[in-house]
């Protein structure tokens, strides 16, 4: 009977410091003070543990295709360079702003199983700044982004640029393609979340 007064002494005495935290501000969430070893650790634990559990069971498609690869860069360009860089791009202001700093891909991309990056990319980490990018993209265009970063650690600066060199003339093609043909650019499409 005794152990149980204690242990509830215990937990109300955890309540109280907790309410205590969350209310007088002591904690300094700013991004630019780092979290000490022990809160690193135990966030990095906690979410490398829980990626591996909910991609359990996930079919992965064949990655080799290189126009999935070639889309999979496309789309790593746009969205993911800023942060996780590239070969031959070493810093970003937004990636030098972000508490955690966010993974170099080329080298942390060997530390995961293709459908656990998967589900990182569809559903994004809290508060770590990695968006879910399932809202917005299909599996097709989430397992080309995959297809891409399977052929990241072993590409080079010079790889990584013919590839950008390659994708932004095609990009430029469509563009004056799409121009001349007077269709609407998807640009101009009102965002249904604004709409009233």
């Amino acid at each position: 009977m005794n152990c149980i007064k204690v242990l509830l002494g215990l937990v109300l005495v955890a309540v109280i410091v907790g309410m205590i935290v969350m209310y007088t501000g002591v904690i300094n969430v700013a991004a630019t003070n780092p979290h000490n070893p022990i809160t690193a650790m135990v966030l990095s634990t906690t979410m490398d543990n829980s990626v591996r559990a909910h991609a359990k069971g996930i079919s992965v498609p064949a990655l080799e295709d290189e126009q999935m690869v070639m889309e999979g860069f496309s789309h790593y360009r746009e969205m993911c360079v800023e942060c996780h860089l590239a070969p031959g791009i070493g810093s970003s202001e937004i990636r030098k702003g972000l508490l955690p700093t966010p993974p170099k891909l080329q080298e942390a991309v060997e530390e995961w199983q293709p459908a656990e990056l998967f589900w990182i990319i569809k559903n994004g980490v809290k508060m770590t700044g990695m968006p879910a990018w399932g809202p917005t993209h299909s599996d097709e265009k989430i397992w080309a982004i995959v297809a891409f970063l399977e052929k990241l650690p072993d590409m080079s600066a010079d790889q990584y640029r013919e590839m950008d060199k390659t994708v932004g003339q095609a990009d430029d093609d469509e563009d004056a393609d799409h121009h001349h043909g007077g269709g609407q650019d998807h640009a101009d499409e009102p965002d249904p979340d604004q709409q009233h």
